[in-house]
C-alpha cells in the first residue's frame, strides 16, 4: 500500500489488504492498551517540543504551504494539521528518529486537504496527496521532495505506518495522537496542555467523526470505511481530550 498503489487504485482495498490491515491492527493493540493503562495510572513520559526555542521551517515552500493551508482548510482541520506536526516532532524526539523537518511540516499542513471534501470512489488521502504533490511542485519542490510529501499523505491512514516516525510515518504518527490519543502516555501532560492552548481543538472529535462518516459513504472500499467498521468511532470518542 505504497504511493504507486495509492495512485493506481485510488485507495481501494483488496480482501488481502483488509486482512493485512487487520493483522497490523491486532499486533498494535497491546501497545495501545499499555498506553491507556499508563495514562490511567498517571504514568506519563516527557516527550515535548520547546516552543520558546522552536524555529518553524521558513523556506519559500514552507511559507507557501502555510498560506495554502490557511486558505483551503477549516479552522478545525487547520489546527489539527498544526497539532499533528507538533505531536510528530515530540514523538520523533522521544524515538530519536531522523526526518526532513521542512517536508514533515509541509506534509502535515497539507495532509487533510480533502478530508472535508470527499470524492466518490476515491480515498480522500490519495486525492489530497495528488493535490499536494501538484501544489508543492508548483511551489518549487523537487520531484523527490514532492514524492516524499505525496507518499506520506497517502499513507497516513494505513495502520502500522506510524510505528516509525520518519519521512513516511511522521504525518501518521502525529495525526494518530491528535485523532485517537495514540502514544499520549509518551508525552509531557503540561506540554500537551500548552499545545492545545496554542492550537485549540474546536470540538474536533465531533467534526472529524462526521467527516470520516462522509468519507466512508463516498469510498466504501477505502481504509476509512474499514477503520469505522473496526470501531474507530468509539476510539475517537474516548480519546483523552476534553472538548
Amino acid at each position: 500500500m505504497d504511493w504507486e498503489w495509492a495512485t493506481r487504485t485510488s485507495g481501494a482495498l483488496s480482501g488481502r489488504q483488509r486482512r493485512q490491515l487487520t493483522a497490523e491492527l491486532v499486533a498494535g493493540l497491546p501497545r495501545l492498551v499499555a498506553g491507556q493503562i499508563a495514562m490511567a495510572l498517571g504514568r506519563r513520559g516527557n516527550g515535548r517540543v520547546d516552543f520558546a526555542e522552536l524555529k518553524l521551517p521558513d523556506s519559500k515552500l514552507a511559507k507557501a504551504t502555510e498560506e495554502e493551508a490557511r486558505e483551503c482548510l477549516s479552522v478545525h482541520v487547520l489546527e489539527h494539521s498544526y497539532r499533528s506536526y507538533f505531536f510528530g516532532r515530540a514523538l520523533a524526539a522521544v524515538d530519536g528518529t531522523r526526518y526532513d523537518d521542512e517536508l514533515a511540516y509541509v506534509s502535515c499542513l497539507l495532509h487533510d486537504l480533502h478530508l472535508e471534501h470527499p470524492t466518490p470512489g476515491r480515498c480522500f488521502a490519495v486525492t489530497g496527496a495528488e493535490r499536494a504533490v501538484e501544489f508543492v511542485t508548483g511551489a518549487g519542490a523537487t520531484p523527490e521532495q514532492a514524492h516524499t510529501v505525496g507518499a506520506a499523505i497517502a499513507a497516513h491512514l494505513t495502520v502500522g505506518v506510524a510505528d516509525e516516525v520518519d519521512d513516511l510515518g511522521f504525518v501518521s504518527a502525529g495525526a494518530s495522537v491528535d485523532v485517537f490519543g495514540a502514544r499520549m502516555s509518551d508525552l509531557d501532560p503540561s506540554w500537551v496542555e500548552e499545545l492545545l492552548r496554542r492550537h485549540p481543538r474546536h470540538n474536533f472529535k465531533q467534526h472529524v467523526t462526521q467527516a470520516l462518516t462522509n468519507e466512508a459513504a463516498a469510498m466504501p472500499d477505502g481504509r476509512i470505511r474499514w477503520l469505522l467498521r473496526t470501531g474507530f468511532r468509539q476510539v475517537i470518542r474516548f480519546a483523552p481530550f476534553s472538548e
